[in-house]
C-alpha cells in the first residue's frame, strides 16, 4: 500500500512512521507530509500533493491541537482542523483515496459517567471539540466511507505531551499540584499508531473509538508517571476550577473500545503504555 500521512513531524506522525517502517509492516511506501508539504488549509496545495502521490490511504494526524489556545484563535481552529479537515476529504473523494482521521474525546460534554459509545451525540464544550465535531459531520457527508479514529490524552515520545511535562515539572520541584476531577483514557503514540495501521489493512470505515485499555484521572496519571520513574516529587489533588484555564474539559470522556472489538483489535492498558512510555523516554538522547 502507498500511505500518505499528514501531520507527519508530529507526536502521532513520528510514532505512526517508526511503527509503518519496523520490520512488522515492512513493504508499504510512506509518504510523510508535513506543512511545509502540504498546509490543510489550502485546498489547492492538497489537491495538488494527493493527485501527485496517489495514495492508497491518507492518515489526517495534521491539526490544530492548543485546546487553551483555540479559544483565543478561532478562526485558525476552524480553517486548520474542520475546513483543513475537508480539503483533505475533497482530494481523497478526487483520487479514490482512503482516509482516516484523527478526531477526539472532546466531541462530547462529558456528562456521562461509563465509557462513550461511538453513537452518542456529540456535545463539545470548547472550541477545539466544537472544530473537531464539526469535522466529523463534514466528512461523513463529503466521504462517507472515511473512517473517524477518536482517541484522548495522547502521550508519547518526540514532543510536548502531559506525562513529559509532569517529569520536566518534577525534576526542579518538590510537589506538584494536578487535576483530579477529570477522568479520560491516556493513550501511548505507539499503540495508537499500531492500532491505526490495523485499521488500515482492513479498510475500516466509520467511527471507532482507539485509546489505551482503562481510565484513570490526571492526578492517577501522573502519580504512576512519578512513582514509575522513580521521582520522589510528592503530587496534590486539586479541582478544575483551582486549576481553571480558558477551554473547559470534560469531567468524564472515557471511550468505550466495543467499535474496536468489532476488528478484532485491541490495545493494552494505560498503566502498561506509561511504563513503555518511560523507557521509550529513557532510551532517547538526554531522557
Amino acid at each position: 500500500m502507498k500511505i500518505a500521512i499528514f501531520g507527519a513531524s508530529g507526536l502521532l506522525g513520528k510514532a505512526l512512521l517508526r511503527e509503518w517502517r519496523s520490520d512488522a509492516w515492512n513493504g508499504d511506501e510512506l509518504i510523510p507530509l508535513t506543512s511545509r508539504d502540504a498546509d490543510i488549509r489550502d485546498a489547492t496545495s492538497v489537491e495538488k500533493v494527493i493527485y501527485e502521490s496517489q495514495p492508497d490511504w491518507i492518515i489526517l494526524s495534521a491539526a490544530y491541537t492548543d485546546v487553551d489556545g483555540c479559544e483565543k484563535n478561532q478562526d485558525l481552529a476552524f480553517s486548520t482542523n474542520r475546513d483543513g479537515a475537508l480539503n483533505v476529504a475533497k482530494a481523497a473523494r478526487s483520487t479514490g483515496s482512503r482516509l482516516l482521521f484523527l478526531s477526539s474525546d472532546y466531541v462530547f460534554d462529558g456528562k456521562k459517567s461509563h465509557p462513550y459509545e461511538t453513537t452518542d451525540p456529540r456535545n463539545p464544550q470548547s472550541i477545539y471539540g466544537r472544530s473537531k465535531a464539526e469535522a466529523e459531520i463534514a466528512l461523513i457527508d463529503a466521504l462517507p466511507s472515511c473512517c473517524i479514529a477518536r482517541t484522548s490524552w495522547l502521550f508519547g515520545v518526540g514532543g510536548r505531551c502531559f506525562p513529559d511535562t509532569i517529569l520536566k515539572l518534577a525534576a526542579t520541584r518538590n510537589t506538584l499540584d494536578v487535576v483530579n476531577d477529570q477522568r479520560g483514557s491516556p493513550t501511548y503514540t505507539v499503540d495508537l499508531a499500531r492500532a491505526i495501521i490495523q485499521l488500515c489493512r482492513k479498510n475500516a470505515s466509520g467511527i471507532v473509538h482507539v485509546t489505551n485499555n482503562g481510565d484513570c484521572t490526571w492526578f492517577d496519571f501522573a502519580q504512576l508517571i512519578l512513582r514509575e520513574s522513580g521521582s520522589k516529587t510528592e503530587v496534590h489533588p486539586v479541582s478544575s476550577e483551582k486549576m481553571a484555564r480558558p477551554a473547559p474539559r470534560p469531567a468524564y470522556s472515557a471511550l468505550s473500545p466495543k467499535s474496536l472489538d468489532q476488528f478484532h483489535i485491541t490495545m493494552p492498558s494505560w498503566q502498561n503504555a506509561s511504563q513503555r512510555y518511560l523507557q521509550e523516554r529513557a532510551s532517547q538522547p538526554g531522557g
